[in-house]
């Protein structure tokens, strides 16, 4: 039971509070993987590299993470609640990123609607309408807007989209209220910051694991 517990959630060798410097590293690490995840996609958004900007570049610092949580000893526990958190964070990244792109050079204009359908259920369960516009100049958005489309939206009615001048982010509906931009990325960076932290400090080891019982005596730390 003490092997199977020091596998999944790791072996925490240590007596009291954890020692300062690992729980600096902990924190920097957790830091460090969450501002490269969201910033690799913010730059991409940013640059107009596709590459960057869909969350591909942000899923591969995810993948580094886990590397190095699994090369440090961390509970395999620990390890996969990192992966998933950072999974999301990347996969949620590049719609944080485009807003904004869009917030800080993004321009409005006005939009006429041409058609509205019913889109996916968004969060919590409320209906989405998706509208089809068209500019000043009759040419149709490649991208349907939902922000500032609703149920009452009807064909020929004006509305307010913000777009990137360089083109390098699609439009979106102009939406009241909306705060920060990239404000939902903070709780799973805060999230991922935690369980870094935590995949860090119980990692800790007196002594290797294929130390002999006569040098049980003499704990020798796993990182100085």
């Amino acid at each position: 039971m003490a092997h199977l517990r020091t596998a999944v959630w790791g072996p925490a060798e240590f007596v009291g509070l954890p020692p300062w410097w690992l729980v600096g590293e902990g924190l920097l690490v957790g830091a460090l993987g969450a501002v490269a995840i969201v910033g690799t996609t913010l730059f991409g958004a940013w640059t107009g590299r596709p590459s960057l900007a869909d969350g591909a570049a942000g899923l591969v610092c995810v993948a580094a993470l886990t590397l190095y949580l699994c090369l440090v000893g961390a509970g395999r526990a620990l390890v996969g609640i990192a992966a998933l958190l950072g999974a999301h964070l990347a996969l949620q990244a590049p719609q944080a990123a485009a807003g904004v792109v869009l917030a800080e050079r993004g321009q409005v204009r006005s939009v006429v609607v041409t058609s509205v359908a019913d889109g996916p259920a968004a969060e919590g369960g409320k209906a989405r309408y998706l509208c089809s516009v068209v500019d000043a100049d009759g040419v149709p958005l490649k991208v349907r807007i939902w922000r500032g489309c609703g149920r009452t939206t009807r064909p020929g009615d004006a509305l307010a989209v913000v777009h990137d001048p360089e083109g390098r982010v699609p439009p979106r509906g102009v939406e009241t209220g909306a705060g920060v931009p990239g404000r939902d990325l903070a709780p799973w960076a805060a999230a991922l910051v935690v369980a870094s932290l935590s995949a860090v400090v119980r990692s800790y080891r007196l002594s290797g694991p294929s130390a002999e019982p006569s040098d049980a005596g003499s704990p020798r730390p796993r990182r100085p």
